[in-house]
């Protein structure tokens, strides 16, 4: 059973883009996995609805909205790092053993350094493996 690890930007996608990521993910993945999170994502998410308005704000609240039922479905497990005094990429470039699915560019050059796996997006629609 493989993990991927889904960064705060790439929850954004099906807000912003309507891409299901998720069913994304199943097309692209030909092996059994598990869809992670890191409470501070969450964390970030939560913040940004607070301080953010107009567009931003809607979008968020639609992943925030996803997000919970997912976990409620137990689709998405959370990882709890809320001791941790590290960014939300320092704590993903420090963990081993997940694939990471991010949009954020020195995010996937930090984790190409270490040889790690990356799902990313193209063309506004379709997740691939980099």
């Amino acid at each position: 059973m493989k993990k991927i690890l889904l960064d705060t930007n790439f929850l954004l996608i099906p807000a912003q883009f309507g891409t299901d990521i998720f069913a994304e993910i199943k097309r692209i993945a030909d092996f059994r996995y598990e869809l992670y999170i890191i409470d501070k994502s969450l964390d970030e998410l939560n913040k940004i609805s607070k301080e953010q308005s107009g567009k931003l704000k809607r979008e968020v609240k639609l992943t925030i909205a996803i997000i919970k039922e997912k976990i409620s479905k137990s689709d998405i497990k959370i990882i709890d790092t809320q001791e941790e005094d590290k960014s939300v990429d320092d704590i993903i470039v420090s963990l081993k053993g997940y694939i990471t699915a991010t949009q954020d560019i020195e995010l996937q050059k930090r984790l190409k350094e270490k040889g790690a796996k990356i799902i990313s997006m193209r063309q506004k629609k379709y997740l691939f493996f980099k």
